[in-house]
C-alpha cells in the first residue's frame, strides 16, 4: 500500500465505524413498548406511547389462535400466528387517542394513547 494512502484509507474506515456507531446507538435509544394479544384481548388496554417520537411497537401473540393488530386511523396493521412476535416502528405520532382493535377477535379493543 502507497504510504500516501494509508491516512486516507484509515479516515474512510475510522468514518464508516463512527457511522455505524451512531445508527446503533439510534436503533439502541428507540423506545419499545409492549403488547399483548391473547385470543381476544389486548394488553394493556390503553398502549401509552410517546407523541412525536419514534417509536417500536412490539407485538406477541400469547395466545392459540392467531390474531391481528389493526388500527384504521393509523392505517396500520400486523397478523400474528399464534406464539409469535413481531413488532411496528412509528415514524413520529401526533398526540391523541386512537382506537386499535383485532381483526381476527372483534370483541378484543384497546386505545393508544399519544402524548
Amino acid at each position: 500500500m502507497s504510504r500516501s494512502l494509508r491516512p486516507v484509507r484509515l479516515a474512510v474506515a475510522a468514518l464508516l465505524a463512527a457511522s455505524w456507531g451512531a445508527a446503533s446507538a439510534r436503533a439502541d435509544d428507540m423506545p419499545v413498548i409492549k403488547v399483548e394479544m391473547r385470543d381476544g384481548v389486548i394488553l394493556p388496554a390503553t398502549i401509552e406511547v410517546p407523541a412525536n417520537t419514534r417509536f417500536k411497537l412490539e407485538i406477541a401473540n400469547t395466545g392459540q389462535s392467531p390474531v391481528e393488530f389493526e388500527s384504521t386511523e393509523l392505517k396500520r396493521e400486523k397478523a400474528l400466528a399464534a406464539g409469535s412476535t413481531s413488532a411496528i416502528v412509528f415514524r413520529t405520532l401526533d398526540p391523541g387517542t386512537y382506537q386499535v382493535f383485532d381483526d381476527f377477535h372483534p370483541e378484543a379493543k384497546a386505545t393508544l394513547v399519544a402524548k
